[in-house]
């Protein structure tokens, strides 16, 4: 613990002790000790749950404010009670014991989103303290928005949505009001949370406010993108008041019944919702819509939803650079949104379009949309192609180890891999086991990035600085996978 609270003090000065995660009162005791001894310029907030609240103390409530009143005497300005305990003491007690100290009043509701939470923070300021916080398991973007709906045009409270499908809002209860938003420094302590460094760095969460704009990234799976890292370092290069955020998405709809009251201003999309997303656009760019796929969306007036594909740029820009197109002959491997983007790229670019896909169906059509052919994938051993694009996710993060081909599939010139995480996937090396020139998706990646951030902000983008974001936490992650 004394560790982890040097390693917060580099990044916030407001941070929260778990005392419940201490295992005895020695080891309490201890902790209390040196804590004592030092003069931290930080606001401490002492925080020690009980089981029935969703932690890990198992002592009464007397021997919880105990607890609680030697952590103030070392040092900690606020107390996080929660109000299971504090209705339940009489307020003498809890002055005594904790008078020297602002109380943060909380409840967490780990089942889910209860249905009258106005009418429960309400009850608890009537029940009075300094601060209220109110944590609930959100199921869905439509339970987070109500949420933090708690803070807004309220002081003094604090609104936590838990849960993977309310991450991003997390950040975004900032911007509604919140006044803390709680990211671990290594362990986590409920579903849905960012790391400090990730809220600090990445997002910078301290300086979110009404005025922030918000875009972000929908997919399922989401938590693997850079794009929070690439978009993120864009706003902060130029200056804009803007934040990106990952939205794991599984239902379009509650999404999309969110992006007014969450305030989105445009979203980048990626599997499996680039060719669903269609029919819910307002408008859409021809060609976006001559691909049948969007991977940019933007927001304007009313709420109304724009559909552009940049993805059509990223493909141009890898290829270009690396091999003449017209006439060349290119697999595409997949029939999903990214591929049809490169199946239109490489039309555009005077390129003879092959397309092979575990659905033979898909790829036909594929294949008669951009005029080429479809080729099974029995007679892939037998074919030679001047370039193979692999446009599935097999062998992206964290299931590095895949291929989508087999060695023996490999008979071109280039192996074009669209995954960019990890950068030399695993098909990647066994191209170049073969003497194969390989590219990877990283190329594709910032192309359509750089694109869509000047989409949505109607300025340059700073490329050298979006570029060594996604790199310095690709060498980051890279270097942490290497073995000790």
């Amino acid at each position: 613990m004394a560790g982890q609270l040097r390693r917060a003090l580099r990044y916030t000065r407001t941070i929260e002790l778990r005392l419940d995660w201490l295992r005895s009162d020695g080891e309490a005791g201890r902790f209390f000790a040196w804590l004592a001894g030092r003069r931290l310029r930080a606001t401490l907030i002492a925080t020690c749950r009980r089981r029935t609240a969703g932690g890990r103390f198992r002592g009464s409530i007397a021997s919880q404010l105990l607890v609680l009143s030697r952590a103030i005497a070392s040092g900690c300005a606020w107390c996080d009670l929660e109000y299971e305990s504090a209705s339940r003491c009489p307020k003498e007690i809890l002055d005594t014991l904790l008078g020297p100290a602002r109380r943060l009043i909380s409840r967490h509701f780990f089942e889910g989103t209860p249905a009258r939470l106005t009418a429960i923070r309400d009850a608890m300021v009537r029940e009075g303290g300094d601060a209220f916080k109110i944590a609930a398991q959100c199921d869905s973007l439509a339970d987070a928005v109500r949420v933090i709906g708690l803070a807004r045009g309220r002081r003094r409270i604090v609104a936590v949505p838990m849960g993977e499908a309310a991450s991003p809002a997390r950040v975004l209860a900032l911007r509604a009001g919140s006044e803390l938003a709680y990211a671990p420094v290594e362990n986590a302590t409920a579903p849905g949370q960012a790391t400090l460094e990730e809220m600090k760095q990445v997002y910078r969460a301290g300086r979110v406010n009404a005025r922030t704009r918000v875009y972000g990234v929908i997919g399922d799976p989401v938590s693997h993108s850079l794009s929070p890292q690439l978009h993120n370092a864009g706003f902060q290069a130029r200056g804009i008041n803007a934040v990106y955020l990952p939205f794991p998405v599984r239902d379009l709809r509650d999404f999309l019944a969110a992006v007014r009251p969450l305030g989105i201003a445009g979203f980048s999309v990626t599997l499996p919702h680039k060719q669903s997303i269609l029919p819910r656009l307002d408008g859409c760019d021809p060609l976006a819509e001559a691909i049948g796929a969007v991977n940019t969306v933007v927001v304007r007036g009313g709420g109304r939803l724009y559909g552009y594909n940049t993805d059509y740029v990223g493909v141009l820009r890898a290829l270009e650079r690396r091999m003449p197109l017209t006439g060349s002959r290119v697999l595409i491997f997949g029939a999903g949104g990214a591929a049809r983007a490169v199946a239109f790229a490489l039309v555009q670019g005077g390129a003879v379009v092959c397309v092979c896909a575990r659905r033979p169906a898909r790829a036909k059509e594929l294949a008669r949309a951009a005029g080429g052919e479809a080729v099974a994938r029995a007679s892939l051993r037998r074919e030679f192609f001047d370039a193979i694009v692999n446009a599935t996710p097999v062998g992206m993060h964290p299931h590095a180890g895949a291929s989508p081909l087999r060695r023996e599939e490999l008979n071109c010139r280039l192996v074009f891999d669209l995954i960019y995480r990890p950068r030399q996937t695993y098909l990647l090396q066994l191209a170049r086991r073969r003497g194969i020139e390989t590219v990877s998706g990283l190329e594709m990646f910032l192309a359509q990035g750089f694109a869509q951030w000047e989409i949505w902000t109607g300025e340059r983008a700073p490329e050298p600085a979006m570029r060594r974001a996604v790199l310095a936490a690709l060498a980051k992650e890279e270097k942490g996978q290497q073995p000790k």
